[in-house]
């Protein structure tokens, strides 16, 4: 996969609302939860899927199932 450092832009908002601010740490929690669609980065360059033992999370059909009380339920710290 080709990354694009060299043209990137980032960007830093804040969020003022509670339920958006949960809402972006849920979803970087089920990133980190995904281990159906996640490859692990290893020193030589090369790729090798995710396998942690974990019951399989995949974060594309997970997001159908969000519930605001999903959403509000993950902690900010």
């Amino acid at each position: 996969m080709v990354r694009s450092f060299d043209r990137r832009i980032e960007s830093l908002f804040l969020l003022d609302e509670e339920i958006l601010k949960k809402q972006a740490i849920n979803n970087l929690r089920y990133n980190l939860k995904d281990n159906q669609n996640a490859y692990i980065l290893k020193e030589d360059g090369t790729y090798i899927k995710k396998q942690d033992g974990q019951p399989p999370f995949n974060i594309h059909k997970e997001f159908y199932h969000v519930t605001r009380e999903i959403v509000m339920d993950a902690k900010l710290f």
